[in-house]
């Protein structure tokens, strides 16, 4: 097989508790590279158009890249992919750990679950052996318990364990898969997917390797890339204090969001920043697999309402979440309900959010205390905010509303709702504002999966990086591309980024490794996959592009067959008709339409409908999707 795959798919029918071996096929390499892209190709080819996702027809992928588990940096992600539980489109969530090169090492480069067990069950793939076992005494458990309680059984503290909680199990559309205690594939309900399939946990050992085509120049190249990596000021940043050093460069750019995204500033934001809490409250740094950054932090709280909590985290986006966008000021209440997301498995940001939208009704007089239970709503309330999550994790009382996610919760609760539901297409706004970054209000917009930050977030503009600017988009659009309270040559930006993001997804990396700090572009994904695959025509930058923008493209089309066109393609009345009140971006809005043109006309999508035109899908060589629907 080509260096840096396994060349094998491996199947889990829970239905009838079979297993099968497909080969990779080789012509996926050359147009798809891996992770991602094999799991689009898969997904469109095998999951039937407007199917429920939460029914056994649903397919849930667990993809790797020909990098994965090699010496190259940041290189121990991977990536799950469904027809999402939470927007009934195009689902995706990546994660870190050791998760992806374990299943490397084991010997494949994709499981693909399938069917649905009559049982709870679990998963264990140990190389070459494999079993489908009854979870039915795991069922209900927490995910660190589940962890515990298999590595435990098997006498194998190193087993690597994707465990549900009871949000999984209870369906909650925002539910997650937890690796390992901490790390978390978040985003668009994955957990939800397996919980439908009453698949408790995955468990996988593998003593294998990754064999690169080209041992020497692979070698040469990662050194040299660690050493980049390890040597850039941002990087070193990053390593030190982790993504709480973005609270601050939020509060400064007036971009932190706060009271469910109704401004960017917060008062209270010193004690949601790095330098408040690292001195405070960490006790440890962590990496995942193949990292010189090392960006994890292990946090402990020695006193207060929540004295004893130790966990990792919360991520930048965790302390937006349960920090400033809820109005609270307090560090240790954020850890506690990152702690309870992990233990019940569900999506920090969009828990979050739909928190901070049922807060925003309350107030707004959409909602009572006879809808919320006898619950009084209100700002900075830490004690509300992790009694609500609680109650979501349990689906119990108001929480089995709020456990819908904010789209559906608004559905049930009245259109009076609707103006505080944030979301694209279903998927709640990450720790990111349009009206003083444009780049990312066109990025949310038009996200296969709704909201994202992680497919194209271009940091370059927001934070002034001229020079990179200009070598990567050419200086003629300075200083234009680098204004982020202009729409000009954002589409630009947001096109070029999301390519390479493509392919970052694809091989599968880190997002640290390309986005902030802006260590990693194209050209070195075009030098390092030849080494490590012997295709050769993966060094092409031209055709590395070709396959980035079949790979949205195609994701594009999935969305399609559900519905999706232009008029999905936009943002809340928050960010365009309701100007930034206070901050830098004191009266900025979001003007959508002319980037979405641009952005259509970079993508050859149909200016009117937002679809691929048939030019478009031919020049991409997916006519075979079109014939697939």
């Amino acid at each position: 097989m080509t260096g840096g795959y396994t060349g094998k798919i491996l199947r889990a029918n829970l239905t009838d508790e079979t297993f099968k071996i497909d080969p990779l096929p080789k012509d996926w390499i050359r147009e798809y590279i891996g992770g991602d892209g094999f799991a689009a190709k898969l997904l469109y080819e095998e999951v039937a158009a407007r199917i429920d996702p939460l029914s056994e027809r649903n397919k849930l992928i667990i993809a790797t890249g020909p990098i994965t588990g090699t010496l190259w940096p940041m290189s121990g992600r991977t990536v799950f992919v469904s027809k999402a539980a939470q927007t009934g489109i195009w689902g995706e969530s990546h994660v870190g750990g050791f998760l992806g090169p374990e299943l490397k090492y084991a010997g494949y480069d994709m499981l693909v679950v399938e069917g649905k067990a009559e049982d709870p069950v679990y998963l264990l793939i140990q190389d070459g052996h494999l079993q489908i076992h009854s979870a039915k005494d795991f069922w209900g458990m927490t995910t660190d318990k589940v962890t515990t309680a298999i590595q435990k059984k098997h006498n194998d503290p190193d087993i690597q364990i994707a465990a549900i909680g009871p949000a999984g199990e209870n369906l909650i559309r925002f539910s997650a898969v937890i690796i390992n205690h901490a790390r978390a594939a978040g985003r668009t309900g994955m957990g939800a997917v397996l919980g439908s399939k009453n698949m408790k946990a995955i468990a996988i050992r593998g003593t294998g390797s990754v064999e690169v085509a080209d041992h020497e120049g692979f070698l040469e190249l990662a050194k040299e890339a660690h050493d980049r990596l390890r040597n850039n000021p941002q990087a070193k940043e990053m390593g030190k204090w982790g993504t709480w050093i973005l609270t601050a460069v939020k509060q400064q750019i007036g971009e932190l969001p706060t009271y469910n995204h109704r401004t960017g500033v917060f008062p209270g934001w010193e004690k949601l920043s790095a330098d408040y809490i690292r001195p405070r409250y960490t006790v440890s740094d962590r990496a995942c697999f193949g990292c010189s950054l090392g960006c994890k932090k292990l946090n402990y709280v020695s006193h207060g309402p929540y004295a004893g909590t130790l966990e990792e985290g919360p991520e930048y986006e965790g302390l937006m979440a349960f920090g400033s966008a809820l109005g609270i000021a307090d560090y240790p209440t954020t850890l506690k309900a990152n702690q309870i997301c992990n233990k019940y498995g569900m999506d920090i940001i969009s828990a979050g959010s739909t928190i901070g939208f049922a807060i925003e009704s309350f107030e707004g007089g959409a909602i009572d205390e006879e809808t919320t239970g006898g619950l009084k709503l209100e700002w900075g309330n830490s004690d509300l905010a992790i009694k609500l999550l609680e109650l979501i994790g349990k689906r119990e009382g108001f929480g089995d509303i709020l456990a819908e996610g904010t789209r559906r919760a608004a559905e049930i609760l009245g259109p009076e709702t609707e103006p505080f539901a944030l979301h694209v297409k279903g998927l709640e706004f990450s720790g990111q504002d349009g009206r003083t970054h444009r780049s990312i209000g066109l990025g949310h917009a038009t996200g296969a999966r709704g909201a994202d930050h992680l497919r194209s977030l271009v940091t370059v503009d927001q934070l002034g990086y001229q020079d990179v600017a200009a070598e990567r988009w050419g200086a003629d659009k300075l200083p234009e591309i680098v204004d982020p309270y202009t729409e000009t040559h954002k589409a630009v930006a947001v096109f070029e980024t999301e390519n390479t993001y493509a392919i970052r997804d694809t091989m599968i990396v880190c997002w640290y490794s390309v986005s902030w700090p802006p260590v990693f572009w194209m050209r070195d994904f075009a030098n390092i996959l030849p080494l490590a695959t012997g295709e050769k025509s993966l060094g092409d930058v031209e055709n590395l592009t070709k396959i980035a923008e079949r790979q949205v493209t195609l994701k594009r089309l999935f969305n399609t067959r559900e519905g999706i066109s232009r008029a999905d393609d936009r943002l809340p009345p928050r960010f365009t008709d309701e100007p930034m009140p206070e901050g830098p971006g004191k009266g900025q809005t979001v003007n959508l339409e002319p980037m979405l043109d641009d952005y259509y006309n970079l993508r050859g999508w149909d200016l009117e409908t937002g679809l691929p035109t048939s030019k478009t899908i031919s020049r991409l060589s997916l006519d075979w999707a079109v014939t697939n629907k």
